[in-house]
């Protein structure tokens, strides 16, 4: 992660809130610019109830000492959270499965179900020397005189992993996001006093501890060359208040008001008891919770030393709200028998001249964590354990996606503009062809009127001179049938009878017999084809007959010169009809009736014939 000028640490304890804003100069060496202290209002908060202080308290010291930071780190109290030191089995080559054998240690260790709780661990490889043997001449310590410690060997791995509710991780985050801050590391507490104790040099070459003692909680750090072993005790502050509450039966506000006026360590043995009674019984209160305290430390260090392999702490450093009771430093000397002193964590870094360091001398005992999270930002940490919530993590991806759905629904809008400016486009450009084409349709509907106006009348005078054109065609037709049948004739042969007939009556024709028609022949002359009996008489009298018929048949009677060869006329009539325009020249289509050889004395023969026309008459 790229470094950035200032961060705001805040440190959430479980009875006070922290605040320190630190600057990153060129130099390196961090600066601290200002910062806020303020304890809850409330005595002792669960967990809801500590989301409610936080708010009110935060936002209080965030109008009063306008922090311009924007970038958090942030750090919980131990008491909220579950810490563990795991000695791994042997891995070999197989590092890639360390994750899976810390989650298997988590879910057996961890009193929460997986699904509702962070958690993130971090590896610690050590190498121990050959084990020790300890004596303690304490009489708590009587335990493990002659206990035999067993090193672990070199290259052994350990794992601490550190759990926390996620809803109340996730409502104290909700807060500081809301107020346009945003959150860059989340920890606890011990990790972050563990990185500011060994950024000063605290148990860098030996075994040495760090007392936190708080309000609600107290902390007790073992750091061991490089090594880390945690363990939260409830027995701090609040413990020596609500004893002094029952005892003098008062609230808890008045309290703890008397505790910080008259708290003090008492010497215990021989010592004169000060002069008021009221701070006297106090003293023993503390000193009663103190010894209680006390016993916890050795129950840790034996716990330490026994299941971890660790070395017996060289000095004790403390720390805290509650550290600055009187005489707790000597209280700790007497039972424990090694250094114990107040820890400093400010020599490693500056304070800006704005800084009221008369204020901060009073308060420096409680910034440890503060300036352990303003050293993990500029500095590679032992311990970087972060405890980020999912829901932060998915609303910093959906806020990183943020620009390309802007720069989507950006192109979408862009993308729906071009396409509604183009239909709109083409629909002006259709209204205009509409327009064009319907003055076109217009147009082509009046000339198809008037060329239907004109058809009709067309067909009007057509119809009008429909009847005389058909006479007309009628009389030229049997002029020309007329015509025809003078050119095909030959010479010594005249007609007495032409006779139009339909194709019924054709047929019927066929069926007369031959035998009942010779009765009608007669002689004649070639004249006598244009008298009254035969001819165009003849005509007229069919022609009244057939009315309204359409004649396919000629029916034609006539007579021939019988010269050497008596069929020879006759087969010349036949061949000249065959060849005619006006006849059909299908066998079929001449059909001979009758035939008669010589009457009397004259060289005459009398013949009849049906032939067929190629275009019927209408009659």
């Amino acid at each position: 992660m790229a470094k950035i000028d200032s961060i705001l640490a805040i440190d959430i304890g479980g009875s006070s809130l922290k605040i320190g804003e630190f600057s990153y100069p060129d130099d390196g060496k961090i600066t601290l610019e200002q910062f806020a202290y303020a304890e809850y209002d409330q005595e002792i908060l669960d967990n809801e109830g500590l989301k409610e202080a936080f708010s009110i308290v935060y936002h209080r010291l965030l109008e009063e000492k306008h922090f311009s930071t924007r970038h958090v780190r942030l750090s919980l109290s131990g008491q909220a959270a579950f810490i563990r030191l795991a000695k791994l089995p042997p891995i070999g080559d197989k590092e890639s499965q360390v994750h899976h054998i810390v989650e298997y240690e988590a879910r057996q260790t961890v009193p929460f179900p997986m699904n509702e709780v962070i958690w993130d661990y971090q590896l610690l490889q050590h190498d121990l020397g050959q084990p020790e043997k300890e004596s303690n001449e304490d009489d708590e310590d009587d335990e493990d005189e002659n206990k035999e410690e067993e090193g672990v060997g070199s290259g052994d791995m350990e794992a601490i992993f550190i759990v926390i509710k996620s809803d109340f991780v996730e409502g104290l985050a909700e807060i500081i996001e809301a107020s346009g801050k945003e959150i860059i590391s989340i920890e606890v507490a011990p990790t972050a006093c563990f990185n500011a104790a060994r950024a000063n040099g605290v148990g860098v070459a030996e075994s040495e501890m760090i007392l936190n003692i708080g309000g609600c909680c107290s902390t007790l750090i073992f750091s061991d060359s490089g090594r880390i072993f945690v363990r939260t005790i409830p027995i701090a502050g609040n413990a020596v208040t609500q004893q002094i509450a029952k005892e003098f039966k008062i609230p808890f506000a008045d309290a703890e008001e008397l505790k910080r006026r008259h708290g003090f360590v008492a010497l215990g043995g021989a010592y004169e008891e000060p002069d008021s009674e009221v701070a006297a019984t106090v003293s023993k209160i503390v000193r009663n919770v103190m010894t209680r305290l006390h016993g916890e430390i050795n129950r840790s260090v034996n716990v330490y030393r026994s299941q971890h392999d660790g070395k017996k702490p060289n000095k004790m450093y403390v720390s805290g709200g509650s550290s600055v009771m009187e005489f707790t430093l000597r209280f700790f000397n007497e039972k424990l028998r090694i250094p114990v002193e107040y820890f400093n964590a400010f020599s490693a870094t500056k304070i800006a001249d704005t800084v009221d360091k008369n204020e901060l001398t009073d308060l420096a005992h409680m910034f440890i964590e503060v300036i352990g999270m303003g050293l993990r930002h500029s500095t590679e940490c032992p311990i970087e354990i972060s405890l980020f919530p999912d829901s932060i993590k998915k609303t910093r991806e959906l806020n990183a996606k943020k620009p390309y759905f802007y720069a989507s629904c950006v192109s979408l809008l862009l993308c729906l503009i071009i396409t509604l400016w183009g239909v709109e486009r083409r629909l002006v450009y259709d209204k205009q062809r509409v327009k064009v084409a319907s003055v076109e349709v217009k147009r082509t509907t009046k000339m198809v009127k008037d060329v239907k106006r004109a058809i009709g009348k067309l067909n009007y005078e057509k119809s009008q001179y429909g009847s005389a054109l058909d006479i007309i065609k009628m009389r030229g037709r049997w002029l020309r049938v007329m015509e025809d049948l003078q050119r095909v004739i030959p010479d010594r042969v005249w007609l007495t009878s032409i006779t139009g007939m339909t194709d019924a009556e054709s047929q019927g024709a066929s069926a007369t017999s031959r035998s009942s028609r010779s009765s009608r022949s007669r002689e004649s002359s070639p004249d006598s084809m244009f008298g009254d009996e035969g001819g165009m008489g003849g005509g007229r009298k069919t022609a009244a007959a057939i009315s309204k018929r359409t004649i396919s048949w000629l029916k034609l009677e006539g007579h021939s010169l019988i010269l050497d060869n008596d069929e020879l006329l006759v087969e010349i009539l036949r061949k000249r009809l065959k060849d005619s325009k006006i006849f059909t020249d299908d066998e079929d289509s001449i059909i001979d009736e009758e035939f008669k050889g010589n009457q009397g004395k004259d060289n005459i023969r009398y013949f009849s014939l049906r032939v067929q026309l190629k275009e019927p008459i209408e009659q």
